[in-house]
Parts: C-alpha cells; sequence; structure tokens
C-alpha cells in the first residue's frame, strides 16, 4: 500500500513540462550539474556584476525554469545574482521527480551555488514557493544562510491530503513534504507569503508555518490573491515584499 501511496503522492505533487526556450536573458546562462546519484540538472544563472550576493531559487511543482524567467529577471534586478534550479524531469534536467529526488537537487544546487560560484554561505539567500517550500525548508535548515523566502509554503503531505479528501490515506502518508517539523530547524531571518484566496495550498497553512518558525520571522499577507496569480495580479505588492526584506538584511 506504501508504495501506491508513493506513486499517487508523486503524480500528484508534480507536473513537470520538458519545454524549453534556446533563448536566455543577457548575462545569463544555462548551467548544467550533477547530483549525488549522477543525475544531471539544468540550472539558470543570471548575473548581476555589481552584487556579492546570490539568491537560489526552488520554483512550484508545474512548469519549469524557464517559465520563472520573467519572476528571475525581477529578483535580479533588485541587485542580486540568481541561481534557479530546474528539477529532474524538468526541461532539460534528467531523471523523474520525487521527494527526495528534489531534496537532493536542491542540495545541489546549493552546494554549487557555494563551492563552484563561489558565494559565501552568508551572502547567500533562498527563495522557494509552493512545492519549492519543501526543498527550500529542507536545504536551509541548519544553515546561517543570510536568509530564506517562503511563498505559499505548504505544512506537509498529510494537510494537503485532508484538504483535498483523501483522509483515507493518511496512515499511509508518513512524514512526507513536512515543512512543518523541519520549519523549527530555520536559524535564519524568514519572510513567509501568502495569498489570503489561495486556492491551491490554503493561506492557514502558510500562517501555521510562520507561527512555528523562529524569529526573526515576517509574513505578509496578499488579500485576494489566488495561488497561481501572485506575481501577475499581485506583482506590485509581491516583489516589494521580497525587495524589502532582501534589502533589509544587506
Amino acid at each position: 500500500m506504501k508504495e501506491i501511496v508513493s506513486y499517487f503522492i508523486n503524480k500528484m505533487a508534480f507536473h513537470p513540462d520538458i519545454y524549453y526556450q534556446t533563448n536566455v536573458p543577457k548575462d545569463s546562462s544555462e548551467v548544467f550539474i550533477t547530483a549525488k546519484d549522477g543525475t544531471k540538472l539544468l540550472g539558470l544563472f543570471m548575473q548581476h556584476k555589481n552584487s556579492d550576493k546570490i539568491v537560489i531559487y526552488f520554483h512550484g511543482n508545474a512548469g519549469n525554469i524557464y517559465h520563472r524567467i520573467p519572476d528571475l529577471e525581477k529578483i535580479r534586478t533588485m541587485g542580486f545574482n540568481i541561481f534557479g534550479l530546474s528539477y529532474r524531469g524538468y526541461a532539460k534536467s534528467e531523471g523523474k521527480p520525487s521527494e527526495n529526488g528534489i531534496y537532493e537537487d536542491g542540495e545541489t544546487a546549493f552546494n554549487y551555488g557555494i563551492k563552484n560560484f563561489g558565494f559565501k554561505l552568508e551572502n547567500t539567500f533562498i527563495i522557494g514557493r509552493s512545492i519549492g517550500s519543501t526543498v527550500a525548508v529542507n536545504v536551509a535548515q541548519y544553515k546561517k544562510i543570510k536568509g530564506l523566502i517562503l511563498i505559499t509554503p505548504l505544512t506537509n503531505a498529510k494537510d494537503i491530503a485532508k484538504n483535498i479528501g483523501f483522509g483515507i490515506f493518511l496512515p499511509f502518508i508518513g512524514d512526507v513534504f513536512d515543512n512543518k517539523s523541519k520549519i523549527k530547524n530555520i536559524i535564519c531571518p524568514l519572510l513567509v507569503i501568502h495569498g489570503t484566496h489561495d486556492d491551491v495550498i490554503p493561506y492557514d497553512m502558510g500562517v501555521e508555518i510562520y507561527k512555528n518558525a523562529n524569529e526573526p520571522k515576517v509574513f505578509i499577507e496578499i488579500k485576494n490573491a489566488f495561488h497561481y496569480n501572485l506575481s501577475v495580479d499581485h506583482g506590485r505588492e509581491y516583489f516589494q515584499a521580497i525587495k524589502s526584506f532582501l534589502h533589509s538584511l544587506l
């Protein structure tokens, strides 16, 4: 039964898109890195020549990193280098996504930013959106990075299952995607952003993650925002929250 539940969790959790474009913005490049298990992964590195700070970005469960280029560009204009990862099975990355797989991908991207790009730990920010929040939290645990931003974070897979009416599977789910427990291990400044009308990951989950986190922390609610329109229909408020947090730590 656990194997069946695991199969359906992965089916529901990940919606990879292998579409990609050949052009990337100026001063940007495709970077190929290799996870510990040998899986080759794609990342997009967008350079800001006047900054010694880097933002590592973990996207949501659909599309791939190319679809996030406008958001990455916006963050770069705030004065930061940015490295966005496409998980295994997404875009040009090899393999198939799974919980442990994307955690390994996240660690690989983080270590690459420190060791290969040469950014210091104390000059590194991490952003995770939606399911990317689980990667961000997993990677950021116990690390004295500059700051962590979680956008529409979930609490755990059990709560998601209850929310969508799959409570019958709770005994078999275990501690899958458990942000709620791991958030207590975050020792850097934290920003949580959540829309009040989120129809995928309920607003209350973002509030609970915030309440369980250590200080210093900031919570930004974006009124009337749904899950997918934060950076589009509410872009001004959304990006201002990110910029204010990033710059407050410089």
